[in-house]
């Protein structure tokens, strides 16, 4: 398998992930690779109610937004890794990760042996 392959499917991944990102969030311009999630507006009515599922509505989205970002520096990561040259060795044995592994999940950082 080319590295060629891993590098768009991270891409892919990328593009995907930061799409769901700008749904419930925006870029913060200030730290890099940071989002801030969107305070939900339900419309006009102020009522506890309303309010009630505002704040639940972005605590969820707090929560999103930061599983998503964790998962964007990985794939980060691993595009500067396939730039380095050093893509698809595990960080803790330091042996190549599995074929399979990586076509399932590129971002990954270690072998099936490691992760466990």
């Amino acid at each position: 398998m080319k590295l060629s392959f891993f590098e768009k499917k991270l891409k892919k991944k990328k593009k995907e992930i930061e799409k769901i990102l700008s749904q419930i969030a925006k870029k913060d311009e200030k730290i890099k690779g940071n989002w801030r999630a969107i305070f939900p507006s339900f419309g006009e009515d102020i009522s506890l109610e309303v309010e009630a599922d505002e704040v639940e509505e972005y605590e969820e989205r707090i929560l999103e937004e930061h599983l998503l970002e964790e998962k964007l520096k990985e794939i980060e990561e691993a595009l500067s890794k396939i730039k380095k040259g050093n893509y698809g060795i595990c960080e803790k044995c330091k042996k190549e990760i599995e074929l399979e592994r990586l076509k399932a999940i590129p971002e990954t950082k270690f072998c099936s042996k490691c992760k466990k």
